[in-house]
């Protein structure tokens, strides 16, 4: 089961999910039902005769009839050390809140969001330079093995799935197009895990000479000195923060390929005084 097909790219054209393209390859049904609350979802994993059910990265809360269905329930890999960052985007808010260690849990859903009991939990380190798309990259290859060897124990009955804390719950909502606009009051530090965390998706973002640019890599530039928000492009693409200034590395302006800030600044002469927005 899978979302159903959207449109994607500039074309708008429709494509279907990584899940229903790997199934496909490998012969297995896909559903792609609308709503989860469709009946006609229940009553085909009731005829499946599944003994439990696995989620992850599906995006929509499923009601109890269908959670019910399978004896063993349904069990879901989540990218965060629960109860720490439940929602939709644990991975991106942890990198823009400077984490240093992020994780997998397996658990068991219920109905409310991420709160059901866990079954396994693994840690992983994270460093200063790795953006969300590496941290998940790596945690999609923990998840999948820890996945199994909780499946393995839920249904043998050696791991017995542990209720949450939701005193220490925190909260990883969607992010928004304002969570990925670079404020450059900002300290450095702050505006470095910000681009981490929106690289690739959503990216952070920008404005110069009117134009919006994403921003996907930054490093800090000792040495020069600028306002808060002042752009420099001599030597490189720079901009100011509260305390250090930073190298934009890696940056896209909307209409035109992705490239270096120093590619960028060459092609846009930018005048004395110009800032970023």
């Amino acid at each position: 089961m899978t979302n159903p097909d959207r449109p994607a790219g500039r074309g708008m054209e429709l494509r279907p999910s990584p899940v229903k393209e790997v199934a496909g390859d490998a012969g297995i049904e896909v559903r792609q039902p609308d709503k989860a609350r469709d009946p006609e979802l229940a009553r085909w994993l009731d005829e499946s005769a599944a003994d439990v059910a696995t989620v992850v990265a599906y995006g929509k809360i499923l009601p109890a009839a269908l959670l019910a269905v399978p004896p063993l329930g349904f069990v879901n890999v989540h990218f965060s050390l629960l109860p720490r960052y439940r929602g939709a985007a644990p991975v991106q808010r942890a990198l823009m809140e400077g984490a240093t260690e992020t994780g997998v849990s397996i658990m068991v859903l219920t109905e409310g969001m991420d709160e059901g009991p866990v079954l396994a939990m693994e840690s992983i380190a994270v460093g200063p330079d790795d953006t969300a798309g590496a941290v998940g990259e790596r945690l999609a290859d923990l998840g999948a093995s820890l996945l199994v060897s909780a499946l393995h124990g839920y249904a043998d009955g050696s791991l017995v799935p542990i209720d949450q804390d939701d005193s220490a719950a925190t909260y990883a909502p969607k992010i928004t197009p304002e969570d990925a606009h670079i404020d450059w009051n900002a300290h450095s530090k702050q505006i470095r895990d910000r681009v981490r965390g929106c690289n690739p998706v959503p990216g952070a973002w920008t404005a110069l000479s009117g134009r919006r640019v994403k921003v996907y890599r930054v490093a800090p530039a000792e040495g020069i000195t600028l306002a808060a928000g002042e752009a420099s492009g001599d030597g490189g693409l720079f901009a100011g923060t509260r305390d250090v200034p930073l190298q934009l590395l890696d940056v896209q302006m909307e209409g035109r390929r992705r490239m270096t800030g120093d590619e960028l600044v060459r092609g846009l002469r930018l005048a004395r005084g110009s800032r970023f927005g």
